[in-house]
């Protein structure tokens, strides 16, 4: 990033007008960490003041049998081969029970695209979840999961989100947006879901009330350019419906699938990728540190870089991450350690619903 470049977009980010493709490259050209979290603090203030956001919140996956086979998923298994899950309904709900009566505030429902599965058997079980527990939001299915239902059941995508809505789906998730460029689609998940049918699902659901995330898988094979292109078609489609809630950079971990062979991006790459997002999405209130994926100390260090939100005490209940050799094979972290964090970083920690209204 050239002296003239640097001068004109810190100029443009103090006074709140929206950077281009151009200058979001030159971001991560930027060398300058300290400049970067100096500028990404900027629009961090503008929404979130000195707010730090976590919630209550456990995930059910009900089975890692995908259709799909993506070259960076470590979670993916075939019908029958060793490591595979598929739970039944009655144990789903067994592992819900726990919860009643509680302070949790959401159930986060992803998994893989089992073939022998439909949105009738989805809607059901958000309808027995809802039954069980009804003070607690329903965050379910990425964009992937939506799309197949919809394909096996010959719905539009209204038709099933509105479908899921009647049973007790409140929000959608931000999986399976990955890359959006098609080029590195073919690539890493020729299989899945396009980037046009992820945007129109997200459009969908904003049209009929839901709100919903956003995330972007980075550090394998992908741009710079890959990456701002992604972030524009983001906030494009949030200047159309202001429907998206939060941000998730996610990183790519290396093991245990078959791209483990391109390695993995530093930290000074996470956090210098984590205030180029805050940056360019002037219009998404919220950017996450998901610390299952970063690690506790990472996550600290990324809210001095825009992140405004750590997600949520999780109670060891997603496999996600700790198959793909994650730092924190058996995420848990209670509200009082949760708020250390947070403290220790110089930020106020504060309890949100799913919807990011403060819980008290």
């Amino acid at each position: 990033m050239t002296e003239k470049q640097q001068h004109r977009i810190v100029e443009k980010v103090t006074h709140g007008e929206r950077l281009s493709a151009d200058e979001g490259l030159a971001l991560y050209d930027c060398k300058d960490l300290l400049l970067l979290s100096s500028m990404a603090a900027c629009p961090r203030r503008k929404y979130n003041g000195n707010t730090v956001y976590y919630n209550r919140n456990f995930h059910l996956e009900p089975t890692n049998v995908c259709v799909n086979d993506c070259v960076f998923c470590s979670y993916r298994r075939r019908p029958g081969e060793a490591g595979s899950w598929t739970l039944s309904p009655d144990d789903m709900l067994a592992r819900c029970k726990p919860y009643v009566g509680t302070p949790v505030t959401e159930v986060h429902i992803v998994g893989g695209v089992h073939p022998q599965r439909d949105i009738y058997f989805y809607a059901s079980l958000l309808s027995s979840v809802k039954r069980l527990l009804p003070q607690v939001a329903i965050k379910a299915f990425t964009a992937v999961e939506i799309d197949y239902m919809a394909q096996q059941a010959g719905l539009s995508y209204r038709e099933s989100l509105r479908l899921l809505q009647a049973h007790g789906l409140d929000a959608l998730p931000g999986g399976g947006a990955e890359i959006f460029d098609e080029t590195v689609r073919r690539q890493l998940c020729p299989s899945k879901t396009g980037s046009h049918d992820w945007l129109r699902i997200h459009e969908t659901a904003h049209r009929i009330g839901l709100r919903t995330n956003a995330t972007m898988l980075f550090g394998h094979i992908e741009t710079p350019a890959h990456r701002i292109d992604h972030l524009i078609r983001l906030r494009t489609l949030q200047d159309a419906t202001g429907g998206f809630d939060a941000f998730i950079p996610l990183k790519y971990k290396a093991r245990h699938n078959a791209l483990s062979g391109v390695g993995e991006v530093s930290t000074p790459e996470v956090l210098r990728n984590m205030a180029v997002c805050r940056l360019m999405l002037d219009n998404i209130p919220h950017i996450k540190a998901y610390w299952p994926m970063l690690g506790k100390d990472v996550m600290q260090l990324a809210l001095l870089f825009g992140a405004d939100d750590v997600d949520g005490t999780i109670d060891d209940s997603t496999a996600i991450y700790s198959m793909a050799g994650a730092d924190e094979q058996h995420p848990r972290l209670t509200v009082p350690e949760l708020e250390a964090f947070v403290t220790a970083a110089g930020f106020v920690p504060v309890e949100r619903n799913t919807f990011y209204q403060p819980v008290v």
